[in-house]
């Protein structure tokens, strides 16, 4: 392991398992001393999570700070 957390996996367990870069690994702890590492599928997500980041397409280009909204918000309370 490295200093900043990292590890490496063995070439021939990549190619075993067929992994790619990109692929997302989930790290569950079995023991004190013990981990396993399932690879989660790739793919789109189904579900709710399909709607995640959605409506960001619609956000304009300039998004006001809390700031900002509380100042005009409160210009109706004068």
């Amino acid at each position: 392991m490295t200093d900043r957390g990292q590890v490496s996996m063995p070439s021939a367990l990549r190619k075993e398992l067929a992994l790619e870069p990109g692929y997302k690994l989930l790290w569950q702890k079995v023991s004190d001393r013990e981990c396993r590492i399932v690879v989660m599928k790739n793919g789109k997500p189904k579900g709710a999570k399909a709607m995640l980041g959605f409506a960001r397409r619609f956000r304009p280009r300039h998004v006001r700070t809390t700031d900002q909204w509380m100042t005009e918000l409160r210009e109706g309370e004068k």
